[in-house]
């Protein structure tokens, strides 16, 4: 068995070099349709991730009164915990930014002039800055934290925070379903080109029938073939998305330098991508060469 295995993979390999013009054709389909859907599919996956990290950067800002004490302070920050959807303690779902701190970033953002403000004239507020366990429960906790003691107000974005949930929402959505759009063209252009390939060949089939050669001898070197074209049209692709992707990934990190967003590091998304198009390339030419050749296998 192992043997006749072996003399498929050789017959597959001289009917790739003996039919060149076609095994061309299909393997540069395949290319082309391979470098479309994994650059696509590295874009709404980063489209995502970027979606997300937009989402999740918008917290509950909680104004503390003037002239709060330490104590009520630390009262209302355990308060704070227990409003439901707040990030736990352990995780450090509040975080605490004082008059000081706020006073500094104005200073460095708006220049010198708020220095008259500094020490005992400083007019801003201590800000309790509240993490959500989800980007949906953003509003109702600013609604519970604004109804607590010792709060002027607490703040999440409001309308702007709002659109910015329901744009995140329809990129992630329409965004699965273009790529499965994208995939089912992918098979069939994929799977057609070989099937041309199939069909092109037919005499071949036929004086082999005619021959007597069962038909999973005759099956087994085409299906072999449909892989080796998939194969050979998935390398182009995976090595343009290898490059491709650090270098977009090295500019990416200057873009986004002072901010808390990224794109998806190259050791997680690479190995993720260049795999998939590697099997949906084998998987799509194998299967494509089968399906092709049912019609000329029929008694």
């Amino acid at each position: 068995m192992i043997r006749g295995f072996f003399r498929h993979i050789g017959e597959s390999l001289k009917s790739l070099k003996r039919n060149g013009w076609m095994t061309l054709a299909s393997v540069s389909a395949v290319t082309v349709t391979l470098i479309l859907v994994g650059a696509f599919l590295a874009a709404m996956l980063n489209v995502n991730k970027l979606s997300k990290d937009i989402e999740n950067a918008v917290d509950v800002s909680v104004f503390v009164n003037i002239g709060t004490s330490d104590k009520d302070r630390d009262v209302l920050e355990t308060e704070l915990y227990k409003i439901p959807g707040v990030v736990s303690k352990e995780k450090e779902g509040i975080r605490l930014s004082g008059k000081d701190e706020q006073l500094k970033k104005l200073i460095e953002d708006l220049g010198p002039t708020w220095k008259l403000f500094d020490k005992d004239n400083n007019p801003l507020y201590d800000v309790f800055v509240v993490k959500a366990e989800t980007p949906e429960q953003t509003k109702d906790i600013q609604r519970a934290a604004a109804e607590l003691p010792n709060v002027k107000k607490a703040d999440y974005g409001g309308v702007s925070s709002d659109n910015i949930f329901k744009i995140s929402s329809f990129v992630r959505k329409w965004g699965l379903i273009a790529t499965i759009v994208l995939l089912f063209i992918a098979i069939f252009l994929i799977s057609n080109t070989i099937r041309i390939t199939i069909i092109s060949r037919k005499r071949e089939i036929q004086i082999m029938r005619l021959v007597g050669a069962k038909n999973g001898f005759i099956r087994w070197p085409f299906f072999i073939e449909g892989a080796w074209i998939g194969l050979l049209g998935a390398i182009i692709p995976v090595i343009a998305m290898y490059f491709g992707y650090r270098k977009m990934f090295n500019l990416s990190k200057q873009l986004f330098v002072s901010s808390n967003f990224s794109l998806y590091p190259t050791a997680e998304l690479l190995p993720k991508v260049c795999l998939g198009m590697l099997v949906l390339g084998v998987a799509i030419g194998s299967l494509g060469s089968i399906m092709s050749m049912r019609k000329f296998l029929k008694v």
